[in-house]
């Protein structure tokens, strides 16, 4: 079986969704050919009582405990730097980047995921507090170490992002090979804050796409690919970011080509995500199987040119 081309979010696995209905999810994603677990030490602190993440790494790690040989099947990816672990109010209190917070970060992923490795760590949010050398550092003793395979930023803005790697590359350290961004086929308006975040980097942008498109030791993750569900449910309207006219043309072509594919407009997202140049890998979160296996089929649908086209002209 061909593996997919998506990573399982698995942030509300242990606070949304119990324990139980999360392993019979991570068992179908891997039926299904799956191998890809996004997660993070701080998932879901705004929906766990204490007000601390770590639920959804305990249930995974749970998960690959019960299932003996199965962590070799898998890709686990984690990240760390938004954790809150002080007094105040988040994002103020998070642990941020220091070489001390990584350390004490990955040393706690790796107890809750009871694993010996993650094989891609992120960077989950830029510290300005902390020098990018100090941060490029401590991740790079981290690949030297044998305890992480692979690095990756999430939610940094490109100029940070190549000033790290270009820090790493004189150091001859290891460096980002992975961007982690928020992304659909629709667009938000330029300038809006990314949900959580009080500035604009977390989007993907055209030069983003540039940026990997050139580049080809880099990939690119991308996280909410179906906008929390505003696709095909009326009862989850689209955020203010993405009310404009140039969604209205592009929400008239993707309906017309799920109707003529005869599948949902989730699918044809995800399949314009993976069919792409560059290819993206969707991170899709799922509470039912029923979602997973949406997921799962759009993943593997393969559009008709004239189609892609129609999708990528329509702005």
């Amino acid at each position: 079986m061909t593996a997919l081309n998506l990573a399982l979010g698995t942030m509300h696995f242990g606070t949304r969704q119990d324990a139980p209905t999360s392993f019979d999810l991570l068992d179908r994603f891997v039926d299904a050919g799956g191998t890809l677990l996004d997660t993070a030490d701080c998932y879901a602190f705004w929906a766990d009582d204490d007000g601390h993440g770590g639920k959804s790494e305990e249930v995974v790690g749970q998960w690959l405990a019960g299932r003996p040989g199965m962590r070799d099947r898998v890709y686990l990816s984690t990240k760390v730097g938004a954790e809150p672990v002080g007094p105040g109010e988040w994002p103020a209190n998070r642990e941020g980047l220091s070489a001390k917070a990584i350390g004490a970060g990955v040393e706690g992923s790796l107890r809750r995921l009871g694993t010996e490795r993650i094989d891609l760590y992120w960077t989950h949010m830029e510290d300005r507090s902390v020098g990018l050398e100090e941060t490029a550092g401590a991740l790079a003793e981290l690949v030297g170490a044998g305890t992480v395979a692979r690095l990756g930023s999430s939610n940094h803005p490109l100029w940070r992002v190549e000033r790290s790697r270009q820090i790493a590359r004189g150091h001859g350290w290891a460096e980002f090979t992975a961007l982690q961004l928020r992304h659909s086929y629709l667009r938000p308006r330029p300038g809006a804050p990314v949900a959580g975040q009080d500035h604009p980097y977390g989007w993907v942008t055209e030069e983003t796409l540039d940026y990997v498109r050139t580049d080809p030791e880099l990939t690119l993750w991308v996280y909410t690919a179906l906008l929390n569900g505003s696709y095909t449910r009326p009862d989850r309207p689209l955020g203010e970011p993405y009310q404009h006219v140039g969604n209205d043309r592009r929400l008239a072509a993707l309906g017309r080509v799920a109707e003529e594919l005869g599948v949902s407009r989730n699918q044809v997202v995800l399949a314009w995500l993976v069919g792409g140049e560059p290819a993206l890998t969707p991170i899709v979160g799922v509470s039912t199987p029923e979602q997973l296996d949406e997921a799962v089929a759009g993943v593997r649908l393969e559009l008709p040119a004239e189609h892609r086209r129609l999708l990528d002209e329509a702005a």
